[in-house]
């Protein structure tokens, strides 16, 4: 069994989970893991002469897996010579040599590097006509049938429940098809092609009942993208409406999750509806602010009843009466709002989040892409700089694949035109121009672009994030572009972050020697360009802490225009006047090239400016909700302690 194999997990009682559910520190320790149980089903068949039949899924979940089996193929002799795989799914239609093929996923993370015969792996032909499709489907569960079915399974899990491309709607009997993709799953993977346009429409897909006839399956998840859905999959009823629930009827089926996939099953989210809890100023804070928001209640109106009827007596006990509980809470609530992000200089800063000293500090604000420092903070961005901090803003890549070409062709006829109009001589920018134009022509869908092309939506880039930062008050040598290594590949999957990333990031703050950092705390994407640039800056900060001026450094995240930190994690809320939000607004319009049609707009239609007011507006009613002050809207963080 996997728990064998695992001594990270942290094991709780499931008194709310209808399914076996293992949660890991992060999604390293849990595809070790799973990794290790794969090695031991394979090793048992190898040891009575019979073939390891795995289902193999694709997607971001299983590659951590994948490289974990390359390594213990390389350096622990794991053999795969018996292995036998099927994976789940493919695109349709889709050429097997295409960038966002499964063959070409599969091959690259996995088959071309271990002892796999070539005749043993089995991936759904995109290239089929629609007439071949029935019958080629039936063939392929036949295939499975005469080996003896899965022994084990690997499943991630959609943003819908989906399992495999099986949508919401398929039943628990359906077989191998063609399926309709949900517009929910396309917009996931639009970022793969390039925009909603581009993505594939139909898929093949292994049908629900032969996933369920495996004779084990491990559903894999990371990231508080996926808590959401991993909670009703495991806790909720089982329906079509979400497929992963059907495995709550399978005899051998286990979700491995990371500690932010699982943030929303109740023995997590909310321990103390589970066991006997020790209520420690965080929980006590969770649990009250939960609970007024449930019942719609500001806090000091909490009343013992309503503690005692939503499974909180333990903390009426321990710290009751209410009254006193929610004087506590209000009053430390109260306490994260500031109008003085860098501190308020000659106050009693006892009771506020941020230092009084030093009066002027250095400000390094870390931006991913190039508009998520005015997206996701502008409004405290402009509140340092008019309170006389020295701000710096790090624009950490180039975030060039985010320009569509027509923009970038407008940019290059624009130098051409003013070269002509002035009477400037350049045949080198004349050259770029009709290399770029010759190739955007002819570019097929997903093709990565030549370093011209994506040299040209860099600078469109580069030029907006220089004219926010100038709108906000910022000098130049104030402005600085990082172009981090691993971002730079033409593609949407980067490089893994390198020596060279975290370098940059030491050298530039060990340059400024800021007394506060802001960094975005992204974590919805365990391998987004978020979370690789915070990780960076953490590599950094770590290295960096024995130096002197680190010990005056503090670090704030801040989050994206998707989602806020809870309101229980805030420990800083910034609030905004209505001129503000407008400032903020016209910050944000300074990039030109992310307005009207971005690339990866996502599921959500409202533009970037819309999704970030909404935001730092319903941060603020959460807050008026509470019991609290009466803002326009609220930029939120949280400190990260080193």
């Amino acid at each position: 069994m996997l728990k064998s194999n695992i001594d990270k997990a942290t094991d709780f009682e499931k008194r709310f989970e209808n399914i076996d559910t293992i949660v890991f520190e992060n999604s390293s320790y849990a595809s070790k893991a799973v990794a290790k149980q794969i090695a031991a089903v394979i090793k048992s068949k190898q040891e009575k002469n019979q073939p390891c039949v795995l289902g193999l899924a694709t997607g971001s979940s299983p590659k951590g897996l994948y490289a974990e089996l390359v390594r213990m193929h390389k350096e622990d002799g794991l053999s795969f010579k018996n292995v036998i795989t099927f994976n789940l799914d493919e695109y349709y239609p889709m050429e097997p040599d295409s960038i966002n093929s499964y063959v070409r996923f599969m091959k690259e993370l996995l088959l071309n590097h271990v002892d796999i015969l070539p005749e043993n792996y089995n991936i759904p032909d995109g290239t089929l006509s629609k007439e071949q499709i029935a019958d080629y489907c039936a063939s392929y569960e036949e295939k499975i049938e005469a080996l003896g079915g899965i022994d084990l399974q690997i499943l991630g899990i959609g943003g819908n429940g989906h399992i495999g491309f099986n949508e919401s709607g398929s039943l628990q009997n359906s077989k191998t098809r063609l399926v309709a993709l949900d517009h929910i799953t396309r917009v996931a993977a639009s970022k793969d092609f390039s925009g909603l346009n581009n993505t594939p429409r139909t898929a093949i897909t292994l049908g629900v009942k032969k996933i369920m006839e495996a004779k084990q399956v491990i559903l894999m998840a990371w990231g508080e993208g996926k808590a959401n859905i991993v909670e009703s999959s495991v806790e909720g009823a089982v329906t079509n409406q979400v497929p992963a629930s059907f495995l709550q009827e399978h005899n051998n089926a286990v979700f491995v999750l990371d500690k932010e996939a699982g943030s929303k099953l109740t023995r997590i989210n909310r321990p103390w509806l589970v066991d006997k809890i020790e209520w420690t100023e965080k929980l006590t804070r969770k649990a009250v602010l939960g609970l007024a928001l449930d019942l719609k209640k500001p806090i000091l109106m909490l009343t013992d009843a309503d503690y005692i009827e939503n499974g909180m007596s333990d903390l009426l006990a321990d710290s009751g009466p209410a009254y006193d509980i929610n004087i506590k809470i209000f009053n430390n609530l109260q306490n994260t709002i500031t109008g003085w992000p860098g501190g308020k200089p000659n106050a009693d800063d006892s009771n506020r989040p941020e230092r009084a000293e030093p009066a002027r500090k250095r400000v390094l604000i870390f931006s991913p892409h190039p508009d998520d420092d005015i997206i996701s903070m502008g409004g405290t961005f402009m509140r340092l700089q008019q309170q006389g901090h020295e701000v710096h803003v790090a624009y950490q890549t180039s975030g060039n694949i985010a320009v569509a070409d027509d923009e970038a062709l407008r940019f290059a006829r624009f130098v051409c035109d003013y070269n002509d109009k002035f009477g400037i001589k350049s045949p080198e920018a004349d050259t770029i121009y009709q290399k770029a134009i010759e190739f955007l022509k002819n570019k097929r869908n997903s093709e990565i672009d030549i370093p011209e092309v994506r040299y040209l939506k860099g600078l469109i880039r580069k030029g907006e994030a220089r004219s926010t930062s100038n709108f906000v008050g910022l000098t130049d040598d104030q402005i600085h572009f990082m172009e981090l290594p691993f971002y730079e590949t033409g593609k949407i999957e980067k490089k893994p972050l390198g020596p060279e990333d975290i370098q940059l990031t030491m050298d530039l703050i060990e340059k400024i020697k800021p007394h506060q950092i802001y960094a975005a705390g992204d974590l919805a994407d365990p391998h987004g360009t978020h979370k690789v640039c915070l990780d960076a800056i953490f590599s950094a900060v770590k290295n960096l802490k024995s130096k002197d001026f680190m010990k005056d450094c503090w670090v704030w995240l801040y989050r994206g225009a998707w989602q806020e930190w809870g309101i229980d994690e805030v420990e800083m809320a910034v609030p905004m006047s209505p001129d503000q939000v407008l400032d903020k607004r016209h910050g944000i319009f300074k990039h030109q090239s992310q307005k009207d049609g971005v690339v990866f707009q996502g599921s959500d239609a409202r533009e970037f400016w819309q999704r970030a007011e909404d935001r730092n507006k319903e941060t603020a009613e959460l807050y008026i909700q509470l019991g609290l002050s009466n803002y326009a809207a609220m930029e939120a963080f949280v400190r990260w302690h080193y």
